[in-house]
């Protein structure tokens, strides 16, 4: 059984460090106060990490031992009632070397939040310690306007909400990155530029291949379990694959998945990596988030749909892609080891906890 932790609720602690990147550059720096005190007037109690700010580590905010040690302690804290990643970040995987998540076991679940790195921390959460994690932003998310994103977290961690809709619009993807010369107080604050209508595709098996579901319901149970898949298939054979066993354990699982900075190549690449691992092998279904680097790319033939469906066709369960899962915003969190129903019918998608 993955265990649920407890609701939140005004008057609480909300810790705050930094396993991954810190809020140590601009706009970064600026968005932590600004969110934090959102928090507060939310009714939260703030405790920062001393590493929420740090800067010196490589694709981390600091040394990974202090990473590990300042996360460990913040979990097992009975003052600290839930944990907001600062960051995202690249090397995270060595944060989690100095993690104990067994240790953790005998410690109160906490809810920790977080997305893109922060799979390093919640993905073996879930497989090892054997509690539920949110798949969600970061520290800097909750500077703006709130708008479904932020509220929706917020609704899993105060428990106010069990089932969740995605959303109609998102940020369509640029293809250069817009340099900004000032990070104003309104342009931090600034809701998300909701420019593109969201078409999810999704392909059920005929008995004899994946093919376009067009308007036909797809339904799937089962425990939600991913996050991003440039961290997870650098997971496969360490000691925090423990896949072998939860499989054996969970008959049921709907791969929840998406990639940062991966190909078409590259993700096809790691979609086989899991597979081949054993992974997949309980899958009852996957959401795939859009893709940020891979976003309408094509590499030799590769493109961001044929990546996961060419690979995992034989397994003869439903995928759906270009979900709001993930890098580009805005993102629908997701409870990391809930057992939950998901359902799509054409262009809607709706989750719900069990």
């Amino acid at each position: 059984m993955i265990k649920r932790p407890g609701n939140i609720k005004s008057g609480d602690t909300i810790g705050i460090t930094a396993p991954s990147f810190g809020a140590s550059i601009e706009p970064y720096s600026l968005l932590i106060d600004i969110a934090e005190d959102n928090l507060r007037n939310r009714g939260y109690r703030i405790v920062e990490g001393r590493t929420a700010r740090l800067g010196d580590g490589i694709g981390i905010s600091t040394d990974p031992k202090v990473c590990g040690a300042e996360l460990m302690d913040f979990y097992k804290r009975d003052d600290i009632d839930a944990i907001i990643s600062a960051g995202g970040g690249e090397l995270m995987n060595e944060t989690i070397t100095y993690v104990d998540f067994y240790e953790l076991k005998n410690y109160k679940p906490k809810w920790y939040v977080g997305y893109s790195d922060n799979t390093n921390f919640i993905f073996p959460l879930v497989t090892i310690t054997g509690v539920q994690g949110i798949y969600g932003p970061c520290i800097n998310g909750y500077a703006k306007v709130w708008e479904d994103t932020e509220k929706d977290t917020f609704a899993i961690l105060e428990g106010t909400k069990s089932s969740f809709d995605g959303y109609d619009k998102f940020v369509e993807p640029q293809t250069q990155e817009t340099l900004i010369e000032e990070y104003t107080d309104e342009y931090l604050r600034a809701p998300y530029n909701l420019n593109a209508k969201r078409q999810l595709i999704s392909y059920v098996h005929d008995g004899n291949a994946l093919v376009k579901a067009c308007d036909q319901k797809i339904e799937m149970q089962g425990i939600l379990l991913g996050g991003c898949l440039d961290v997870l298939a650098n997971l496969v054979g360490t000691r925090f694959d423990r896949m072998k066993e939860f499989v054996k354990d969970n008959p049921k699982v709907i791969w929840a998945l998406e990639a940062c900075d991966l190909s078409p190549m590259s993700t096809r690449r790691a979609i086989w990596n899991l597979k081949e691992a054993g992974w997949f092998d309980t899958a009852a279904g996957f959401i795939i988030g859009r893709p940020r680097a891979s976003w309408k790319q094509n590499m030799l033939g590769a493109d961001q749909y044929n990546a996961v469906t060419d690979v995992i066709a034989d397994m003869k369960v439903p995928v759906v892609m270009d979900a709001e899962i993930g890098h580009i915003d805005p993102m629908l969190p997701v409870v990391m080891g809930a057992d939950a129903n998901v359902t799509v019918v054409s262009n809607t998608l709706n989750i719900t906890y069990l």
